[in-house]
């Protein structure tokens, strides 16, 4: 057998270990910020539509997390498939550090950041919903067909409107942008992830 390929079923269980420590390390820095703004609420201001996009990321992660649970059903694995699920789950980590960064002395408040950062938040969030066909694809043609014809419409509406986000910096858009994409998202994991069999 070639060296980069395995059969074995307790390479999935490896690969879960190192994704969960990739996400983990999300959700940490996601509810390490939330808490800097009961820490020091009069530090950095609560500004809503960051919050909106940090609550998305949030359960993104989480729902990310629970749908690779599916590559259970791979019996092949190689090295380059396994790279390929690492560095989506860095995708996720990569965007959830660009909401709260080490230092925010640069910059009057999350509205200033975030604009000022949008072209690479949006890019990379663009990217995910790009690199998640590839993933569902890995899954089977049946897992993707599963969703119907709503799932190409969905990536292509994100990743269309992301791109708009990157060059915009119209408040009323994005606030528009941030709230739709949370509330789409939470109707999408519920309708399409509520029970995993």
């Amino acid at each position: 057998m070639d060296p980069t390929t395995h059969a074995n079923p307790d390479i999935y269980v490896h690969v879960r270990i190192v994704v969960g420590i990739v996400l983990g390390l999300s959700i940490s820095r996601l509810l390490t910020g939330l808490a800097r703004f009961i820490q020091h609420p009069l530090r950095n201001q609560v500004y809503p539509i960051h919050l909106a996009w940090v609550f998305f990321l949030l359960i993104s992660v989480v729902h990310f997390w629970w749908f690779e649970f599916q590559l259970i059903t791979l019996r092949v694995w190689t090295f380059e498939m396994y790279i390929f699920v690492i560095s989506y789950a860095g995708l996720f980590f990569m965007t959830c550090t660009l909401l709260f960064p080490d230092d925010m002395d640069e910059y009057s408040g999350y509205r200033e950041y975030l604009m000022s950062r949008r072209k690479w938040f949006f890019g990379l969030l663009g990217i995910i919903f790009l690199v998640d066909v590839v993933d569902a694809y890995l899954k089977g043609v049946e897992h993707v067909q599963s969703f119907g014809i709503e799932y190409p419409i969905r990536t292509a509406v994100f990743v269309g409107v992301c791109v708009v986000a990157m060059v915009t910096t119209d408040q009323r858009f994005h606030a528009l942008f941030a709230v739709a994409a949370l509330l789409y998202q939470l109707s999408w994991i519920f309708r399409q992830f509520g029970v995993m069999s």
